[in-house]
């Protein structure tokens, strides 16, 4: 059940205001202790579905935020861009590693919150999946900020995350986004090219965000 699988996340997260339970929730998964509730080893069909669509290809840099164990990037890498995927867990970037040893991804240790200048504005194709959701307060809009200075000039970025009304209530961790906080991603040089809520394949289903923006 879902409650089972997302206890010790939950637990770790506390208030989402901070970053640094990732790493513990990974390490966790990798001594069998815990379960990583977002890991599903495959990419996210709704990733796979836009990329049907919208057809994105390089050449071209991409970024994969909080790649986990790396499927997302594999399939952005399967497109015929240079890719870079990070994760505040080193654990999570090793396994990443094992997984695919031959990959041409470059899997990076970095902090969503405290990226490498150098990476603002470089990426023509930005790949934000869930992270954002499980952060909360000054975390979530300090994300929202760091996600969206990736973009280069003319780039694109995509972020998939849980879909809330204005108003409701959030509940408990992941945390979904309002449309005020979905939009908040276009500060800035970005636009909204579609934010579109759809119904994901779990029983019952999750509505989320499907979000695209241009530089």
């Amino acid at each position: 059940m879902e409650t089972d699988r997302r206890a010790v996340a939950r637990a770790l997260a506390g208030d989402g205001t901070t970053t640094a339970w990732f790493e513990e929730l990974y390490a966790q998964a990798e001594s069998g202790r815990a379960t990583v509730p977002w890991a599903d080893l495959e990419p996210n069909p709704l990733l796979t579905a836009w990329t049907g669509r919208a057809r994105p290809a390089g050449p071209g840099r991409a970024v994969v935020v909080g790649c986990g164990y790396g499927d997302d990037a594999e399939h952005v890498a399967g497109l015929g861009f240079t890719v870079t995927a990070f994760d505040i867990a080193p654990t999570a970037i090793e396994r990443a590693r094992r997984r695919f040893p031959d990959s041409p991804v470059s899997y990076v240790a970095a902090d969503l919150l405290d990226l490498p200048p150098d990476w603002a504005g470089g990426f023509d194709l930005v790949i934000e999946v869930y992270t954002v959701q499980v952060l909360q307060g000054p975390a979530r809009a300090t994300a929202i900020a760091r996600v969206a200075s990736l973009v280069a000039p003319g780039g694109t970025l995509l972020v998939l995350a849980r879909a809330r009304a204005d108003g409701d209530d959030p509940g408990r961790m992941p945390w979904p986004l309002d449309r005020a906080e979905i939009e908040a991603f276009a500060a800035g040089p970005l636009r909204v090219v579609t934010a579109d809520v759809v119904l994901d394949g779990e029983r019952p289903p999750v509505p989320r965000w499907v979000a695209e923006f241009a530089g």
